[in-house]
């Protein structure tokens, strides 16, 4: 058994707007580590470019989440990590892509240490 379970996000023909809502994505990424019953140790560290795109991270006891947004090409880049419960990344994910909303989604799970 590894040290965590790693969920890459890949988010295609995403609506502008969802991308551009720095709020939004920072209520979303508080939602999906709620959902996954995950311990944020701070507020989400928000950053938006100019353009629009947005970049959050919020740091976990159990690790992290994070995205990346690129609102010009409809394309979301998230990630979460988790040592915490084994599917909690999978639920927090799942969170996050029902705030963008309809699109096309791809997810990759990865074990990580070992």
């Amino acid at each position: 058994m590894g040290v965590g379970v790693h969920v890459l996000l890949d988010g295609y023909e995403l609506r502008p707007e969802r991308l551009t809502n720095a709020h939004g994505l920072a209520q979303a990424l508080l939602a999906a580590a709620q959902a996954a019953e995950m311990t944020p140790l701070s507020e989400p560290v928000v950053h938006v470019f100019p353009g629009g795109g947005v970049t959050a991270f919020l740091p976990l006891a159990e690790s992290h989440l994070a995205l990346h947004t690129y609102p010009e090409r409809g394309y979301i880049a998230a990630d979460c990590f988790t040592c915490g419960l084994p599917d909690g990344a999978d639920r927090a994910v799942s969170v996050l892509c029902e705030a963008l909303g309809s699109g096309r989604f791809e997810l990759r799970k990865l074990e990580r240490g070992g």
